[in-house]
């Protein structure tokens, strides 16, 4: 196994390893491993100590800002207020200075009473109780020696908890399922009693002690969580749900929220009242010994189980589960399900889950029942992205803002309250916008965001690009407001307008810029006003020039030719300089034709390119279009080629930028890179790519096949491809249903849309 071992962050301090209930489901003392006979009933001060200096200096060794202690047994309430005590004084004293201390305990909740939950409110010991759900579904297993219901004492120990001055403490209910029971009684029974949170637990088995399954089915599990899933959602989810939420965070493209599903390694050591130390308590349904590792906090330390065989194999993520689940689509939500469920002899755990079936089931269940309402709009909106891409710009800004807290200096901070002060009139928060949908800015504001993370100093040109775009928005809403601006080497450049040459070469100072009806005047100190009008360039002025397009059918844009703003060279090649009026005149012509021949063959494609695209920047060298580091709407083109050449790099670099747009503001796809795809046009002796890479060149040749149809071959599979793969989201498969549609709604047809067929495609070629 390779690669450092992962640092323990969670500690199970067994504190008393007897129970008052007989469950018949526990893993402790029903299960395989029987070694709780041998173990002291409660944990000696001396093991107490050990473990807490032991956690301390793994803490400190590897910087852990936190860590978690939960308290278990066993009952570990029966291990008593005194002992309890000496344990959260243990390890409160041995982590101050170090790492955060979380305490928690989980308990049947039986002998709980004030004077626990004082104890526990000193230390901010937080409390789970077992309850698995009303009085029919809890007596079935969770019974006294005697078959006494322990019910009513569980109830009166939520009550407790749920007082105002211990439902700060309040971890929420652990119920463990029984497919015998009713499930919405056992949903109903738990929210009724409004924990903050509900963790539904399977019940532990392996191959070896299949799980009973009363009807034969092999996802009965799944149907009585999911019908708890459907109750949950018209009660309008009143609880968090663990198990619920984890697979929706997955689908998503987010983390894990449990052990029991998700690739997380596992980062969890158990400590017995005798001080051995294990792995997770799950593992004794497996076989007797299936948790040991041999050693103990008395002469191991913590990095030593980290390195255990057993431990290392639950720290692999994909690579530790099976090749059945490697393959699987769902394996990054289920993870291959908890590790003790995978076990069977003699082959050990390198198999799926016993609930494997069930798992499936449930996690296509939940992503079927929410796929409507988690989908990010932006996917299937061109209107909603460009709103989400507008509000990532404010954000970023607002989060420079925050993140300079005053080393902006006094420029930063007079170009801010001059923002605030444009944005309250409707035509200057216009202005604003207009300026902050310049994909330029998405550059600058990254650039600034990387130096304050790398510590580097923002100044200069970085910090006074905000005073520029200020100054660009008032002119833009014609407002009567001076802002002043920093003018550098006799230059002035106010974004998406133009540049004013203040000076000469080195000269630096500040200018007030202010809106005079048609255009707008800068005032440098000691020198003549420059006035800058229009489109119309002069001695002092060079505007952004616009290609504007006004020849075919349907929408046309009219795109900045941005050949001067500083960030512009954001691309792998380098940016042209400043274009003559007639290399401008010439890439105005370009453009309405190749436009008119997208306008003509791919009218939709065209339309929404018509609706976002903002800006071309020429570009010296290089690939004919990039889409580089830059807000979305900005292309970078180089220069030649035909009419057919440039509308095929329009639309390619439009399906780039979009792309890039779409995975900037909503998660299409998940642990990118733990496996390879073969496409299908690659050829045998290249390397297979990355799902990021297979998706990519997907979504950019379907748009080109429906411009020119020698890009689809290999669509059709590179799409089941999609489908099929693990990485893919809730909004990737949204994407892809998106990618289908263009495929197979318009490719081919005649009339419809007013696409061309494919003949008719191949005269454009």
């Amino acid at each position: 196994m390779t690669g450092p071992a992962v640092p323990f962050r969670e500690i199970v301090l067994k504190v008393h390893s007897r129970c008052d209930l007989a469950c018949d489901h526990c893993y402790v003392y029903e299960h395989a491993d029987q070694s709780w006979r041998t173990r002291p009933k409660t944990i000696s001060d001396h093991v107490v100590s050990r473990t807490a200096q032991r956690l301390a200096e793994h803490a400190r060794t590897h910087a852990l800002p936190s860590v978690s202690v939960i308290l278990h047994g066993g009952e570990p309430l029966l291990a008593g207020p005194a002992r309890l005590r000496r344990v959260c004084e243990e390890f409160t004293s041995a982590l101050a200075g170090i790492a955060e201390l979380d305490l928690r305990i989980h308990t049947n909740g039986l002998q709980l009473s004030p004077r626990y939950l004082d104890l526990f409110d000193e230390f901010d010991v937080k409390v789970g109780i077992s309850l698995d759900g009303d009085r029919a579904a809890n007596d079935r297993h969770r019974r006294y020696a005697d078959g006494r219901s322990s019910h009513p004492l569980v109830l009166k120990a939520v009550e407790l908890l749920r007082q105002e001055r211990y439902r700060h403490l309040d971890l929420g209910l652990l119920c463990t399922i029984d497919i015998a029971n009713d499930p919405v009684a056992v949903l109903d029974a738990l929210t009724g009693l409004e924990p903050p949170l509900i963790d539904f637990l399977l019940p532990h088995a392996t191959w070896d002690e299949p799980p009973p399954r009363p009807d034969g089915s092999p996802t009965a599990y799944a149907e009585w969580l999911l019908t708890i899933f459907d109750r949950w959602q018209e009660q309008g989810r009143p609880v968090p749900v663990r198990l619920f939420s984890s697979v929706l965070s997955t689908l998503s493209g987010g983390p894990s929220l449990t052990e029991s599903l998700g690739l997380a390694p596992t980062d969890l050591v158990v400590v017995e009242t005798d001080g051995q130390l294990e792995q997770v308590d799950s593992l004794k349904s497996a076989y007797e010994g299936a948790a040991a590792t041999g050693f103990d906090v008395f002469t191991h330390s913590f990095d030593e189980v980290a390195a255990h065989p057993g431990v290392r194999a639950r720290q692999l993520g994909l690579a530790g589960v099976s090749e059945i689940c490697r393959r699987c689509p769902v394996v990054r939500s289920c993870g291959g399900g908890l590790y003790t469920h995978r076990y069977r002899s003699p082959d050990g755990f390198d198999n799926p889950s016993v609930y494997c079936a069930d798992l499936e089931a449930l996690i296509r269940g939940i992503e079927d029942r929410t796929a409507a309402a988690t989908e990010a709009p932006a996917v299937r909106d061109p209107y909603e992205l460009l709103a989400a891409q507008q509000d990532l710009t404010r954000t970023l800004l607002v989060h420079l803002h925050e993140s300079l807290d005053g080393s902006g200096g006094e420029a930063w901070e007079t170009a801010w309250a001059l923002a605030a002060e444009v944005e309250t009139d409707p035509a200057g928060q216009a202005g604003i916008d207009l300026v902050l949908a310049h994909p330029y800015t998405r550059t600058w504001l990254l650039d600034a965001l990387e130096a304050v993370r790398a510590g580097r100093p923002v100044e200069g040109p970085p910090v006074e690009r905000l005073a520029a775009s200020v100054a660009a928005a008032a002119v833009h809403a014609r407002l009567d407001l001076a802002v002043p601006v920093v003018h550098r080497d006799g230059r002035l450049f106010l974004p998406t307008l133009g540049e004013v040459r203040t000076g000469g070469a080195g000269e630096t100072g500040t200018a007030l810029v202010r809106a005079d009806g048609e255009g707008f005047t800068v005032h440098t100190e000691g020198g003549a006003p420059h006035i800058a009008r229009g489109a119309g360039e002069s001695l002092h002025w060079s505007p952004v020039r616009r290609l504007g397009a006004t020849a075919g059918p349907g929408p046309v844009p009219t795109l900045v030719l941005d050949d001067l703003d500083p960030y512009r060279t954001c691309f792998d090649a380098p940016a042209a300089e400043r274009l003559s009026p007639s290399a401008a005149d010439a890439w105005s012509a370009s453009l309405a034709e190749a436009w008119e021949l997208l306008a003509r063959t791919v009218p939709e494609q065209a339309a929404e390119a018509a609706a976002v695209l903002t800006t071309l920047t020429p570009l010296a060298g290089g690939a004919p279009v990039q889409a580089g580091r830059h807000g979305y709407g900005a292309l970078g083109i180089a220069a030649g080629g035909d009419a057919h050449a440039l509308a095929t790099a329009l639309l390619r670099g439009f399906r780039r930028t979009k792309l890039r747009a779409l995975a900037e503001v909503t998660d299409l796809y998940a642990s990118d890179g733990s496996w390879d795809h073969r496409m299908p046009w690659q050829e045998e002796r290249e390397e297979p790519v990355p799902f990021s890479r297979l998706l990519s060149e997907t979504y950019e040749r379907v748009g080109l096949a429906l411009f020119a149809p020698r890009f689809l071959a290999g669509i059709p599979q590179a799409l089941d491809l999609i489908e099929e793969a693990a990485e893919t989201t809730v909004d990737g498969k949204q994407l892809l249903a998106v990618m289908r549609k263009e495929i197979n709604g318009t490719h081919g047809t005649s009339g419809r849309n007013g696409c061309k067929t494919d003949t008719e495609r191949a005269a454009v070629r």
